[in-house]
């Protein structure tokens, strides 16, 4: 037998219920997307109204039943209000390059641009050196690196080859390339950041040293033409895999306040979010060195190309994820 207190508690409270199962009938595949602000804002109130209520039903003993469809009634909230609000793999690969990874990037500015003043001042030297006397190249870059002779450009030598090979060398080279951005990631952790600035080194004497030896033969303009288009990209991504390969030495060497193992783990969070970026990059730069490096453009169109390249990646580290 119904007891009178609680067919008045059902009395009061029961538009308040069948209010949130419409509601929750309204947002089907959609979820909260099917609801406008307003009643969003309606759906909250009407959740936390529900779970007081299993609260005083169960304080009171009401009538198992009743228990029972008030205990379903808020685990449907409650799926619906928290489980909405959680992301979906696409949005946090959205949120990731649209918030997260500029954003670490412009924090991580300092060691991004120790990296690259590394590798610039090797690549001036390596330019001066080799210009000044190309057989110092040998002294300077691994004898495979050196070309015995240039007879023809860079375009001509490095990208002779068909259309139809453009996905087997982009897959390569986007192998190649994030298997240096790796090793000078985790020269951060293994030797304290020492391989990481010997990659960088190298990577600053191989674009100089190649520069003046192709300068010197003449192909000095095709030279930069044709590793523009692709290098802006690969170039910045060597240095930021290099800054991440840093902040973990870092956290060995510098943890401040931080005990070790927690600057470790600190600074290992960024720099997962920089390598994670760096991945990406270098897939993208892989795609156009493979597709777009090996057409016959002129060193014009293909310097220019290099240029909105450059500009993109400003605009895009410089302002993407900041708060309006």
């Amino acid at each position: 037998m119904i007891r009178m207190d609680q067919r008045s508690f059902v009395r009061k409270r029961g538009r308040a219920w069948e209010r949130l199962e419409l509601l929750l009938g309204r947002t089907g595949r959609r979820g909260l997307r099917a609801l406008d602000a307003s009643e969003l804002f309606e759906a909250g109130k009407l959740y936390r109204w529900v779970t007081s209520d299993l609260a005083y039903a169960q304080g009171h003993r009401y009538d198992p039943e009743l228990q029972h469809y008030l205990n379903r009634l808020v685990a449907r909230s409650h799926a619906l209000v928290y489980g909405a609000t959680v992301e979906t793999g696409r949005e946090r690969f959205v949120r990731f390059f649209a918030e997260t990874f500029p954003r670490e990037f412009r924090r991580s500015w300092p060691y991004i641009g120790a990296c690259a003043a590394v590798t610039i001042a090797w690549a001036a030297v390596a330019f001066t050196i080799v210009s000044s006397n190309p057989a110092d190249a040998y002294a300077l870059l691994p004898d495979s690196m050196v070309p015995a002779h240039i007879s023809k450009s860079l375009h001509d030598s490095n990208f002779a080859f068909t259309p139809e090979f453009s996905a087997g060398m982009s897959a390569f080279i986007i192998t190649n390339n994030i298997k240096v951005a790796v090793f000078a990631f985790a020269g951060g952790i293994v030797t304290l950041g020492l391989f990481t600035i010997y990659e960088l080194t190298l990577t600053g004497l191989m674009v100089g040293g190649m520069g003046a030896l192709f300068a010197q033969a003449g192909f000095g303009a095709d030279y930069w033409a044709t590793i523009a288009p692709h290098g802006f990209i690969e170039l910045t991504a060597i240095q930021i895999a290099a800054a991440g390969g840093l902040l973990l030495a870092g956290g060995v060497l510098n943890p401040g306040r931080l005990r070790r193992q927690d600057a470790i783990a600190q600074n290992g969070r960024r720099a997962g979010v920089l390598i994670a970026g760096v991945v990406a990059m270098l897939c993208v730069a892989g795609m156009i060195e493979g597709f777009f490096s090996p057409l016959r453009f002129s060193i014009a169109i293909r310097a220019s190309v290099g240029a909105l390249t450059a500009l993109a990646m400003i605009a895009y580290f410089g302002f993407a994820g900041r708060k309006q």
